[in-house]
């Protein structure tokens, strides 16, 4: 997986030096800053990280780079919370489909129901890989890119494991599920051996169904 190239300045530079007045807060600023928030993912999920810039982000968005940066701090802020956004939506159809599919009753059957939804070309998800693949690349730069998955992802994990179990095991487990599915997906991507992945689930779901069968 390679780093997408992202300009982040609002030309080519860095924004933190950019003075310009910050939105206090007030509901209609906050409704405003999310209405550009969502115009700039929506933006990001069709034409991914590569040549992300600020002044791209204000032509989505239909405003300036000055409004912008009167509502975010910079175009590193506005990539981190457009990617958050992004990951929000996806987690919410992977566990709708767990928690919705019938008979999806155990943990392995949940897990089964998400798969499909990651392997799925729903928008947004060639982003999410870039955005780990910076998270690699630049790790001073890019880290809470990385951080923001985990903290992301573990909580809705954590909630279809199975209510008896400790919060240890339902950590444990959890942690296996993610690390698991993210070195699948990037094989996937990289490979492009449907087969082999599809073997690599089968594994991990069968471990799933060990460890549910095996009790307390």
């Amino acid at each position: 997986m390679e780093a997408a190239d992202v300009n982040t300045g609002a030309g080519g530079g860095s924004l933190r030096r950019a003075g310009y007045r910050r939105s206090a807060g007030s509901p209609r600023g906050e409704a405003r800053r999310r209405e550009l928030l969502e115009r700039v993912t929506d933006d990001l999920a069709v034409n991914g990280l590569v040549d992300f810039s600020l002044r791209r982000a204000a032509r989505a968005a239909g405003t300036t780079h000055k409004v912008l940066l009167y509502h975010f701090e910079g175009a590193d802020d506005l990539l981190r919370r457009a990617i958050l956004q992004l990951r929000e939506r996806r987690i919410a159809n992977e566990f709708a489909a767990a928690s919705q599919t019938p008979g999806a009753q155990t943990l392995a059957a949940r897990v089964r129901a998400a798969w499909p939804i990651l392997l799925g070309g729903a928008p947004g998800r060639r982003v999410l890989d870039q955005a780990i693949g910076l998270a690699m690349y630049d790790p001073e730069r890019y880290a809470d890119l990385g951080r923001d998955a985990s903290q992301q992802y573990l909580p809705p994990l954590l909630s279809i494991c199975p209510e008896r179990w400790s919060d240890q095991r339902k950590l444990e487990v959890a942690e296996m599920i993610l690390a698991t599915a993210r070195g699948l997906l990037a094989d996937l991507r990289t490979s492009g051996d449907t087969a082999r992945v599809g073997a690599g689930f089968e594994a991990l779901a069968r471990a799933l169904e060990r460890e549910e069968a095996a009790g307390d």
